[in-house]
């Protein structure tokens, strides 16, 4: 498999990853990369697309069922590819040409998107049609998530995989910014049918792109022999290896602890929210709670690679997620919709930032020949958790209420995140003074 010519995968300068590892202190420094700047385009519009199909299909499945449970078997169903499947997609992403998983990933959007669009057309949607779609869109976002992240840093190298992570996790919170929207102008003038099944061809920019792509620099090298994962106990061999990394393993726990607690558990339930605030099944108000939260974040993304701020360091990842905690927790609580709004532009901003933070210290420290399974594991922690999120605040809200179930949750997560940050801030203590 050829590699990138030079002028093909490099900004003017050095080809990929050379330099050495020092961090590039420019604003937006893997944008000087032209074909960091196309795949971050069009994963973007991806994961737009993967938003738009969240957007008509749970606003379908509140409107048919009104089941908050279903709701939160839709997370579960949703993110348990990524608890179960994120390790071997990673060990995949190490053996195999990652734009090559990333296309399967693509095509099995699409199949999901127009299955969606099949059933609403002949208003044959059920439950378990449902449930069978939302675990298939997660087995393709479990195979799409370690690829990416290992083809990001093929582009860019090591000197700008801090700025290639956060752009990364702005194109692809822009993409969520854009998806609501999207999706609720293609529900509301095509139909929903007719809408998801468009949203199927979003897709097809990434996953013809990839096609004529020429493999980046070192992807023909990097097929270790112990990156074959053929069992559990292989799975667990590798997470050993992997959490022998202290870096590594702190961040994973760091977003696994904050998705199995919260993570994205309440967005299904966000027509819910919109309905107590006194604005009944409006569409309208549902989108803009959604899009809040994106705006948050892509603001963080843009702002922090303009002024190159937040350089990373684990102390204040935990930071950053202890005040995300508290946004959430005030939006659960709250009673007023504009302050809805703003406390969720608040908790996108500090959630892309202590994430981005801690998938690039874990990446960073991550040993080189079985970087996808480091980052595999990341994912089983920062998304596979999220399964867990739909019992603590889907399941939940079926018992005690939506508000007091996510209120709950993010009270018992401030707890748990404030004592790891004091055993944190006392271990580092007599480092620092050694």
């Amino acid at each position: 498999m050829s590699a990138t010519p030079p002028g093909d995968n490099s900004p003017s300068g050095p080809p990929t990853g050379a330099g050495g590892t020092a961090p590039d202190r420019r604003s937006y420094a893997a944008l000087r990369y032209p074909a960091a700047r196309i795949y971050l385009l069009f994963a973007a519009m991806a994961m737009m697309a993967d938003h738009v199909e969240h957007a008509i299909s749970y606003w379908i499945i509140f409107a048919k069922f009104n089941s908050p449970a279903l709701s939160g078997f839709a997370v579960i169903s949703h993110w348990l590819p990524f608890l179960l499947g994120s390790i071997w997609a990673g060990a995949l992403a190490d053996r195999f040409d990652p734009r090559r998983i990333i296309q399967i990933g693509m095509a099995l959007f699409m199949a999901v998107s127009i299955g969606w669009g099949i059933l609403f057309a002949t208003d044959s949607l059920q439950q378990w049609h449902a449930v069978i779609l939302l675990i298939v869109h997660g087995c393709a976002g479990a195979l799409w998530a370690p690829a990416g992240q290992v083809l990001i840093h093929k582009i860019v190298g090591t000197p700008q995989l801090q700025s290639g992570i956060r752009l990364m996790a702005t194109s692809i919170t822009l993409g969520m910014l854009l998806g609501p929207a999207v999706g609720g102008a293609l529900m509301l003038n095509l139909g929903p049918a007719v809408g998801i099944i468009i949203n199927a061809a979003i897709y097809l920019p990434l996953l013809l792109w990839l096609i004529r792509y020429p493999a980046p620099t070192g992807v023909a090298d990097t097929r270790p022999a112990g990156s074959r994962i053929t069992s559990y106990r292989d799975m667990i061999g590798a997470m050993r290896e992997i959490s022998g990394v202290p870096v590594v393993l702190a961040m994973t726990l760091l977003a696994g602890i904050s998705a199995a607690f919260i993570g994205n558990g309440y967005h299904p339930n966000l027509p819910e929210f919109a309905r107590d605030f006194g604005y009944g099944v409006d569409g309208f108000r549902y989108t803009l709670l959604l899009t809040a939260y994106a705006a948050g974040a892509v603001t963080a993304g843009l702002t922090l690679e303009a002024r190159n701020l937040l350089p990373t360091r684990p102390r204040t990842a935990f930071v950053l997620a202890i005040f995300w905690c508290m946004a959430i927790g005030g939006f659960a609580i709250s009673g007023s919709y504009n302050l809805a709004i703003v406390l969720l532009v608040c908790a996108g901003f500090f959630e892309l930032s202590f994430v981005s933070m801690a998938r690039t210290l874990a990446q960073l420290h991550a040993p080189a020949h079985m970087r996808g399974r480091a980052i595999g594991l990341f994912n089983v922690g920062a998304l596979g958790f999220r399964t867990f999120s739909g019992v603590t605040i889907g399941f939940g809200g079926g018992i005690i209420g939506i508000h007091w179930s996510l209120g709950l949750s993010a009270a018992a997560l401030l707890v748990v995140l404030l004592a790891l940050f004091v055993w944190l801030y006392r271990a580092a203590r007599p480092a620092t003074v050694a």
